[in-house]
């Protein structure tokens, strides 16, 4: 086995147990994903502030340096641990195994896990979520599913972030669209702008029940044997 597959097997297999251990405890593991400035956090800070009180949300974030991410998420009301992956440009399922361990987030509860910005890396690494979302804003370009087929691909949610822009920008929604569903036929896209407010009354419907990939769904006990 190539060194490379070696390290992506020991990962999905430890991904498959921090997967286990969330739905042991009901926790919903979001994985969100974009490049640099796409507004992972500004999304974050928004969703806690609107659902506080009617859900616990916890946070793992994910830079390569500096705490400023979890402080702002310590601000705007949820518990945070931050992880630096220092050169690495991705979490894996080792550093989430870590952070959990460090959280632990209440039973029940809404986790959110704000990888690494990066639109390569993260896409490999199965680190153990119910769910992986992409963003993406309208000022980056709506060639990015061509450009980053992986990531796209392995979305359960696109969000589609920063719509207030969209009379000053050249973003052709529906041209992302058919880009993005030309990878994933069926893949829900949510336009939304965090700083009008539009549409995050449906990023808080698709919370409460996201469209999880067979993918992730926890395996067995006797099919996590059988993978090792």
């Amino acid at each position: 086995m190539a060194i490379g597959e070696a390290i992506l097997a020991k990962n999905d297999h430890l991904a498959e147990h921090n997967r286990q251990w969330l739905a042991a405890r009901d926790i919903t593991a979001v994985n969100l994903m974009s490049s640099p400035g796409a507004g992972k956090t500004s999304l974050l800070e928004r969703t806690i502030i609107d659902l506080r009180g009617s859900r616990s949300i916890s946070v793992i974030e994910g830079d390569q340096e500096t705490r400023l991410d979890a402080e702002r998420i310590q601000r705007a009301g949820a518990r945070a641990v931050q992880v630096n992956t220092g050169a690495g440009c991705h979490l894996d399922a080792p550093m989430v195994q870590r952070a959990l361990n460090a959280l632990e987030p209440d039973p029940g509860s809404l986790l959110f896990i704000e990888n690494v910005g990066n639109l390569v890396c993260p896409a490999l690494f199965d680190i153990g979520e119910q769910a992986k979302v992409v963003i993406i804003s309208v000022t980056e370009g709506d060639d990015k599913p061509l450009k980053y087929p992986h990531m796209f691909s392995a979305a359960d949610l696109i969000v589609v972030n920063k719509t207030d822009l969209l009379p000053y920008v050249d973003f052709d929604l529906e041209a992302f669209t058919a880009h993005a569903r030309s990878l994933q036929p069926g893949v829900l896209i949510l336009p939304l702008s965090v700083r009008s407010g539009a549409e995050l009354d449906s990023w808080y419907r698709w919370l409460r029940h996201p469209a999880i990939s067979a993918e992730r769904r926890p395996k067995s006990e006797p099919e996590l044997a059988k993978a090792k």
